[in-house]
């Protein structure tokens, strides 16, 4: 894989985040954001598509953690 251009980076960033506004304005509903779901991962090499849903998903986490509405599932209680 050859490192992406400034102009492929930008087109990149911009679909994720295209989706990711979709996605929030949406309430996760992936299949209000399907265009944009292909357009992103259209636009960004695959390892940046999975590196992003990743950071999200931590992100989503840890404003949920911080705000206190995370509540741990009784298994995760368990052990």
């Amino acid at each position: 894989m050859t490192a992406p251009t400034a102009k492929e980076r930008k087109a990149c960033w911009d679909a994720r985040d295209l989706y990711w506004q979709c996605m929030d304005s949406n309430n996760e509903d992936i299949s209000k954001c399907e265009k944009l779901r292909h357009c992103f991962e259209s636009n960004c090499p695959q390892q940046w598509v999975k590196h992003f849903e990743k950071r999200r998903d931590y992100l989503k986490f840890k404003e949920k953690l911080e705000s206190g509405e995370y509540q741990p599932s009784k298994n995760t209680e368990q052990s």
